[in-house]
């Protein structure tokens, strides 16, 4: 018989997985906030997915949240590959924005490659550190396993994406751009803590599901086993 999947569960996938698409497109528009502090568009929504790895590897478990992230992965490199198809079809005469969408997409073969990559190790050892914390804890603490895991991935996720999606920019400016991007979302996810974890024990009440990885392979490619 067939595992069936529950609705909250199919939706944080789906949302996950917007996050992730979304993110990319923001990350070609650097933003300024004053004081030499320079940021991807993609901290405005980024942050959101890890929340939501989160809540599926707190309450389903890591094979679960690598079955979501690998899914998500795919969704997204689908959208890079038919975004460069479409760059290349001719344009329309009468049509003005080719060189926007062009610049929009035209960047993303570098950084969809940067984020693809980051995304994959990030979220993976977020869930990892959020389950192997978990089963130490014994279940409690979750605050500190959702922040501990964050730093830990958005920390893997930054130091790869940085240095291939800003390849030339000055070794000083990317640095600072790596701390204020990583410190941004940890903030980020700090301060939204209370309704995650709120929103988590919500979901292990309705779902009546609380899931820890015992004696489960942590082989980050091997999705058959979910």
């Amino acid at each position: 018989m067939k595992e069936k999947y529950s609705t909250t569960f199919l939706l944080m996938a789906v949302a996950f997985t917007v996050c992730l698409i979304t993110s990319n497109l923001f990350a070609t528009k650097v933003f300024s906030l004053g004081w030499g502090i320079n940021l991807p568009g993609a901290v405005v929504i980024f942050p959101i997915s890890y929340i939501l790895n989160d809540c599926l590897a707190e309450v389903w478990g890591y094979r679960k949240a690598r079955l979501v992230i690998w899914t998500a992965f795919a969704a997204n490199l689908f959208v890079v590959l038919i975004g460069q198809l479409v760059v290349w079809l001719p344009a329309a005469s009468f049509w003005d924005g080719g060189e926007h969408f062009d610049y929009m997409f035209n960047m993303a073969p570098r950084v969809a490659f940067a984020s693809l990559l980051a995304f994959l190790a990030g979220s993976t050892l977020n869930a990892f550190v959020m389950s192997k914390m978990k089963l130490a804890d014994q279940g409690r603490r979750f605050g500190a396993r959702a922040i501990l895991s964050s730093v830990a991935g958005e920390l893997l996720d930054s130091m790869i994406f940085m240095p291939i999606a800003f390849f030339g920019t000055p070794v000083k400016v990317l640095g600072t751009m790596m701390l204020f991007q990583v410190s941004f979302k940890v903030l980020y996810e700090i301060l939204i803590l209370p309704l995650t974890s709120h929103v988590v024990r919500k979901v292990k009440a309705s779902e009546g599901i609380d899931v820890f990885d015992e004696g489960i392979s942590y082989n980050p490619f091997k999705l058959s086993d979910i």
